[in-house]
């Protein structure tokens, strides 16, 4: 387990906190690792009903850390982030989440995974791989589209826009904008909510929801293999090139 996640089962709900708040909560590998194992736990536990997930500070999630990121391009074992991805298409546990700042990349695709959403006013929404000359991940390339239409799905991931909370309630991507810092209670309750229903018919209500978990992982493993032939592009190196020379140039 990492000290850059915070996680506290009460109630039959599992809160799973990102508390890595002066790197935005950038995920690490070892984050990754500790979700999965997290998720794993959840889902065989008599006592957890429900996952609550929430991140310390002033953002939800950065995305992966960038730095990290980079440095295993060349590397042959698996990304940790792909670990944690296919955990999200099989966990069978309900998710709730709370998303207060900025959700980022995997920020964002981890959240079309979970069953309930909700979001402070300055929540924002945002996939920018192809400004990084990358693909979607976490099967967003096939759940988004089927939450939110093409049209609009082509502007989160073809554009690369990013998505206030109000137009992320007005698609149908959250459940609801709580009022400025009480976002997190109000996910909470709905966690305690969820957890307080029967197990059993809980679990297979939202397996009839989600549908074939095969289906996911199938798209999963698509857009894993074609993230990586971007990431080993040229034009891919070019852009991360520039983004680190941003970085180093930046104060202090």
């Amino acid at each position: 387990m990492t000290d850059n996640l915070k996680i506290e089962t009460r109630n039959g709900v599992m809160e799973i906190t990102f508390a890595r708040p002066e790197k935005k909560n950038a995920l690490t590998g070892e984050m990754y690792l500790g979700l999965v194992d997290a998720m794993e736990r959840a889902d065989k536990s008599d006592d957890v009903r429900a996952i609550l997930i929430s991140g310390a500070g002033e953002n939800f999630s950065a995305g992966s850390d960038i730095g990290e990121f980079l440095s295993r391009v060349n590397r042959t074992e698996e990304f940790p982030a792909l670990r944690f991805i296919r955990q999200l298409a099989i966990c069978e546990t309900p998710m709730v989440a709370a998303v207060d700042g900025n959700a980022i990349g995997v920020g964002t695709t981890m959240l079309f995974h979970c069953d309930l959403i909700y979001a402070s006013p300055v929540a924002r929404f945002h996939t920018p791989f192809i400004n990084l000359a990358l693909v979607p991940e976490a099967a967003s390339s096939l759940l988004l589209p089927a939450r939110i239409g093409h049209a609009r799905a082509a502007e989160m991931l073809l554009l690369g826009e990013p998505f206030s909370a109000d137009q992320a309630l007005s698609l149908g991507l959250i459940n609801g904008i709580a009022p400025a810092g009480e976002v997190l209670g109000v996910a909470r309750e709905k966690a305690s909510l969820l957890a307080s229903k029967p197990r059993n018919a809980l679990r297979a209500t939202r397996r009839l929801m989600r549908g074939d978990p095969d289906i996911l992982l199938d798209r999963i493993r698509e857009e894993a293999f074609l993230f990586d032939l971007a990431l080993r592009s040229e034009e891919a190196r070019e852009v991360f090139m520039a983004f680190m020379a941003r970085s180093k140039s930046k104060p202090a």
